[in-house]
C-alpha cells in the first residue's frame, strides 16, 4: 500500500497482529544468493481458543526493501482442497534491494473445512504490476 492514491481489490484480512521488527535495516550476507522477493518464512498450528472454534494460527517473517515504509497487507485467505493460500501484498520492484525490513504478521484462520488443510502455500504478490513469489509450509 505504498501509494494511498490505489484502491485495493480486496478487502484486508484482518491481522492480530503486523509489526516491523527491526531497528536497524536487514541486510543479506549474500545479496546474489537472494532471489527477490524474498519468500515468506511461515509457520501454522491449530488451537481452539476458549470458547471458540478449532483456528489455524499462521506466522509469516517477511522480508521487504526498507526503501518503503508501508506495511504488507493481507489478502483474504482462499482454501482449496487441503490447501490454504495467503498472499501478503506490498509495492516492490523486482530488483534486489540492498537492504531490507524484516516484518511480522500473524493471524488466525477458521472456516468450516478448517481441520481438512494441511498445506498452506503463502506468496508475496507486488500491488502493481502482479508478480509473486511464494513457499508451502506442511501443517503438522
Amino acid at each position: 500500500m505504498c501509494d494511498s492514491s490505489k484502491e485495493l481489490p480486496f478487502v484486508p484480512y484482518p491481522t492480530i497482529q503486523t509489526t516491523k521488527i527491526n531497528t536497524d535495516v536487514f541486510t543479506f550476507l549474500s545479496p546474489g544468493e537472494v532471489t527477490y522477493p524474498a519468500a515468506p518464512l511461515i509457520s501454522a498450528k491449530f488451537y481452539t481458543p476458549e470458547g471458540g472454534p478449532l483456528t489455524l494460527k499462521v506466522r509469516a517473517t517477511l522480508y521487504m526493501n526498507s526503501e518503503i515504509p508501508d506495511p504488507p497487507v493481507v489478502e483474504p485467505p482462499t482454501e482449496k482442497d487441503n490447501v490454504l493460500t495467503i498472499n501478503y501484498d506490498y509495492d516492490f520492484s523486482m530488483e534486489t534491494p540492498e537492504t531490507c525490513d524484516v516484518w511480522y504478521v500473524e493471524l488466525d484462520y477458521t472456516s468450516d473445512t478448517v481441520q481438512n488443510i494441511t498445506l498452506i502455500e503463502s506468496f508475496m504478490v507486488n500491488l502493481d504490476p502482479e508478480t509473486s513469489r511464494g513457499t508451502k509450509t506442511e501443517i503438522p
